[in-house]
């Protein structure tokens, strides 16, 4: 019959050597733990990242899903509202509110933007004067030259009715002359046979 610290000793030299054996690892094991030694207490400090990584993760701004993002409400302000205009300050968006990634223009900005705009401005004004001053040149020269050629055909037309005229006018004395012709013919057949009969009569006596 065995004593109950007889059967306990072994398991305690059995605890002690397992205890010596992870206090002092064998020269195969020694390397790898020391680089997940290294590795652990680099992770800790929070310093590096291992050697062998190639990609290195920067945080990135995002837009927060649909279903998550506020609303920005309605810009629409009653007139019976006492305040009507906001002031500088009056809103303050959550970092989550879409409103607050928009981007914020200062007084230069919307100055150069000003200028821009104006520039641009100017500048349709000029091409639109331009552009109205020579549709009325040639307005006017589309006009001048219809103008032009309506008083051309008038002038022709005017010529070729004077032409018939003057013809007409040749033609009426030919006819006039041509009738005196035949009074004075028909006149003088008168006189010699009044001449004729009177001799005639004359004889007979």
């Amino acid at each position: 019959m065995s004593s109950p610290t007889s059967t306990t000793v072994p398991a305690l030299s059995q605890t002690t050597s397992t205890e010596t054996n992870t206090s002092n690892p064998s020269p195969d094991d020694s390397p790898s733990m020391a680089n997940s030694s290294t590795s652990s207490s680099m992770d800790e400090s929070g310093g590096s990242t291992p050697a062998n990584s190639s990609t290195c993760h920067t945080p990135t701004l995002k837009r927060p899903k649909l279903g998550t993002r506020k609303s920005s409400g309605t810009i629409i302000v009653p007139r019976e509202h006492p305040r009507v205009e906001l002031k500088e300050g009056d809103e303050v968006f959550d970092e989550d509110d879409a409103r607050a990634m928009s981007p914020r223009r200062n007084s230069e900005d919307l100055e150069k933007m000003s200028q821009d705009a104006r520039a641009q401005l100017n500048e349709y004004v000029w091409a639109s004067s331009n552009i109205r001053n020579w549709l009325r040149r040639r307005y006017r020269n589309a006009n001048k030259s219809r103008f032009t050629r309506h008083a051309r055909l008038l002038q022709q037309s005017l010529l070729e009715i004077f032409n018939r005229i003057e013809a007409v006018k040749e033609e009426h004395d030919k006819l006039d002359n041509n009738n005196k012709f035949l009074q004075k013919y028909i006149g003088d057949l008168m006189s010699t046979s009044k001449i004729t009969s009177t001799g005639a009569g004359s004889r007979k006596k």
